[in-house]
């Protein structure tokens, strides 16, 4: 067994990433306090082929040389917008026909592996602060709540670990199932 070189990882251009289809998906983080996961974020994002990230209230914006040092580059390629506060960006995302998930343990969750995309394709996942999570306001606007399931003694995971996971399922269901 040997690693795949540069050139059968078949990597793209910033410019034909722009250009090209994107998943139906938007990450919101709603008052992210680590840079160093805003970049992670950003970084995966880019894996997934997002089609962009809206940063709300305190979270940081590029470019920050702590962002820059996570993401890699994937700050030039996700395309990313700024709202004050969360409420606001979801307004917008609603307005587009976007079907908004929080990500959040929740008693009324849905356990990711079993959540059901519905009809509208075009969905936008919100992730909350490290430490509060998703603001309950922020909740009674979404459409649905989705948790990953833990078995260990924390139940928490780090966000950019939470949006691996939950952006990698979600991809799944759109377009390899």
């Amino acid at each position: 067994m040997r690693k795949s070189t540069q050139e059968e990882l078949r990597r793209i251009s910033i410019d034909e990433f722009k250009s090209s289809e994107k998943t139906p998906l938007v990450v919101v983080l709603e008052n992210i306090r680590s840079l160093n996961n805003i970049g992670s974020i950003f970084r995966t994002s880019d894996a997934f082929r997002v089609e962009k990230i809206c940063l709300c209230g305190i979270t940081a914006c590029p470019p920050h040389r702590d962002i820059h040092k996570t993401a890699l580059g994937a700050t030039e390629s996700v395309d990313w917008e700024y709202y004050e506060s969360c409420h606001q960006a979801i307004n917008t995302l609603k307005n587009e026909g976007y079907f908004i998930i929080s990500a959040e343990q929740c008693p009324e969750s849905v356990m990711l592996h079993e959540f059901k995309l519905p009809n509208s394709k075009k969905t936008a996942v919100i992730f909350g602060n490290e430490v509060n999570g998703v603001e309950d306001e922020t909740l009674n606007l979404s459409d649905i709540c989705v948790e990953i399931p833990q078995f260990g003694t924390k139940h928490s995971l780090n966000i950019s670990v939470s949006v691996g996971i939950i952006l990698w399922e979600l991809t799944k269901k759109l377009k390899i199932q």
